[in-house]
């Protein structure tokens, strides 16, 4: 599929929920970044290169297999992420590897319990996720992990860029998915509350009423 591919009609409503979930955070040094396995491959690409330019000095990676992502990475999420970050200069000794989470909320949680223990009890943490993940995981760590200064990161690349990579239909039905999720999982207390302002509630209905519901959480 090519940018193209995006009905002219959702446009908008797709680029505001893009931008809903990008927290726009200015980067600094933090003691750990913790890469949220996916999909997409860029997250270990991004952690890697916040890794060379020394805003943080230990990363985790974190996930296991997904059936969305058993055929990319059938050894693991967080696995093939360490072994990409490897193919980028970054020394083993600087990656730990959390081979078991299946959500955000786990990622966030069996990682804190890696790093301590490998005796490392951070301060502030880079989460590097997905672009449109930044929301939900920043209310997710916020909520599980209280103590600690929370950042996140993506790679940076032109909205279009990105959805023409990773396919449009996949990105629309995960941002809506996302966007959900905001407020159930606050709702159910695995997250802080965030605003959704009105405008991304309309865009986030438009995009349901257009059929892009496979990641919509059920009741």
């Amino acid at each position: 599929m090519t940018a193209a591919a995006i009905p002219t009609t959702l446009h908008d409503d797709v680029r505001t929920l893009w931008d809903y979930h990008d927290m726009h955070h200015e980067l600094r040094p933090t003691d750990v970044g913790i890469g949220l396995g996916s999909h997409d491959l860029g997250v270990a690409t991004c952690a890697a290169e916040l890794y060379h330019v020394g805003w943080f000095p230990q990363l985790v990676f974190t996930g296991a297999t997904a059936p969305t992502t058993a055929e990319v990475f059938p050894n693991g999420e967080a696995v093939h992420y360490r072994e990409h970050a490897r193919s980028l200069g970054v020394p083993d000794a600087a990656i730990l590897v959390e081979p078991r989470a299946t959500n955000t909320g786990e990622n966030i949680g069996f990682s804190r319990a890696a790093l301590h223990r490998a005796g490392i009890h951070p301060r502030s943490v880079t989460l590097v996720c997905r672009p449109y993940q930044q929301r939900r995981a920043y209310a997710t760590c916020r909520a599980a992990w209280p103590e600690v200064e929370v950042l996140c990161a993506s790679r940076r690349q032109p909205f279009e860029e990105y959805v023409a990579a990773l396919g449009v239909d996949r990105v629309i039905t995960m941002l809506v998915g996302d966007t959900q999720r905001i407020t159930v999982h606050a709702r159910n207390g695995f997250a802080i509350p965030q605003e959704v302002p009105a405008e991304v509630e309309a865009a986030y209905d438009r995009l349901v009423a257009a059929g892009y519901t496979d990641r919509l959480l059920p009741g």
